[in-house]
């Protein structure tokens, strides 16, 4: 994986609950939502999808990006969601592919 910083989408199922998170290590991170030790948001809604993904150069723009992404309508995130991963796979699945 790259250095810098993550912006990731986890989700219960497509059309599910989402959550939007930041991290500089996206496999150990996302391991820990599917263990259920990522957060009691995650760990409630049963949040281990990985749907969605973007890489940025540092941590620091990630965190101003994953901000962004936050305070977005929720329609806009699942179209972020549909045009990278239009059929919702995991996409964890292919992190260390």
């Amino acid at each position: 994986m790259e250095r810098g910083g993550y912006v990731y989408i986890m989700t219960n199922r497509r059309y599910g609950v989402l959550y939007t998170g930041v991290t500089s290590d996206l496999p150990a991170r996302i391991t820990q939502h599917r263990e259920g030790k990522g957060g009691t948001f995650t760990s409630r809604y049963k949040c281990t999808r990985l749907v969605y993904v973007d890489h940025y150069p540092t941590i620091e723009n990630a965190i101003a990006r994953e901000k962004a992404i936050k305070a977005w309508k929720r329609s806009w995130k699942i179209e972020a969601i549909e045009r990278q991963n239009p059929t919702w796979d995991d996409l964890f699945l292919t992190l260390n592919a």
